[in-house]
């Protein structure tokens, strides 16, 4: 295997970069101030410079609110980068690894989300990563597409960094309490694509971590985990007057991804277990 990751420097792909140097496996990280990966020149340049048999996209714009005035920087990330990506990747005969989100649905379900239910997007945001998944789809066909959530890891742009910010200024939190999806750790997202990659798998999947909470049971389990004295209040949602609506129950199951594999993905909570000793380390 050797690996071109776009969007190398954001938490997922850091996590590939880990995971690879201690695997000994080749790859090649990539930016914007290397390859603008909405232009197909650019990227045609890319491929054929580094010869990759897997290109791992790693690159998002998920600034959920952000999203709603800047639709066209999020559709041209979130989707158009991704049918350029996809459509050199086809004529490579590269096997295209693409990350969409749990926000393709609406949360009114009542119950988790398994691949066959109808996506309906609430935001913008969702909305250009559900037509991105769709074109990595189409492009090409040698495709591993995993729909994740609520995804933390090293880095600034996450939930749990927020939360530290927010407890070192304050001692009481309002968290939501009816928002509920599944936290999910890079370090499973990572292990769990790199045994569909050596199985051969194809096609698109839910890969979170096992389980699901709100914004209020995960932000009390970290701040009870990591011993810092703060108290976490549960509000609703609509207490925040977003600029983007989000879906109040949007949990997926990961069983069909890990009964292929042959695995038990780990609890939300074991995530950020293993989280908080790394930052104790």
């Amino acid at each position: 295997m050797k690996v071109v990751i776009t969007g190398a420097d954001g938490q997922l792909g850091t996590e590939f970069k880990k995971e690879f140097l201690r695997r000994n496996v080749p790859f090649f990280g990539t930016d914007i101030s290397i390859c603008d990966i909405t232009k197909p020149a650019s990227v045609d340049v890319l491929l054929d410079a580094h010869k990759p048999t897997v290109l791992i996209n790693c690159a998002a714009y998920n600034l959920v609110d952000e999203a709603e005035t800047k639709c066209d920087l999020a559709y041209a990330v979130n989707a158009q980068a991704v049918k350029v990506l996809a459509s050199a990747c086809q004529v490579r005969h590269v096997k295209f690894v693409h990350y969409s989100t749990d926000y393709v649905f609406d949360g009114r379900k009542g119950d988790v989300y398994a691949e066959n239910d109808e996506p309906h997007p609430l935001n913008v945001y969702g909305l250009s990563k559900y037509e991105g998944e769709t074109l990595a789809r189409s492009f090409v066909a040698d495709h591993l597409v995993f729909r994740t959530s609520w995804v933390y890891g090293e880095g600034q742009q996450n939930f749990l960094y927020k939360l530290k910010q927010w407890a070192s200024k304050n001692k009481v939190l309002q968290i939501s309490e009816d928002e509920v999806s599944v936290p999910t750790s890079v370090e499973d997202l990572v292990q769990v694509t790199l045994a569909a990659l050596e199985n051969g798998v194809k096609g698109m999947y839910h890969l979170t971590s096992s389980g699901y909470a709100s914004r209020y049971e995960w932000a009390r389990y970290f701040f009870q985990d990591s011993g810092v004295d703060v108290e976490v209040v549960p509000v609703p949602m609509a207490s925040f007057q977003l600029k983007a609506v989000r879906p109040s129950f949007s949990a997926m199951s990961n069983r069909k991804i890990s009964e292929i594999l042959g695995i038990t993905i780990p609890a939300w909570q074991e995530g950020v277990d293993k989280y908080l000793r790394m930052k104790r380390e």
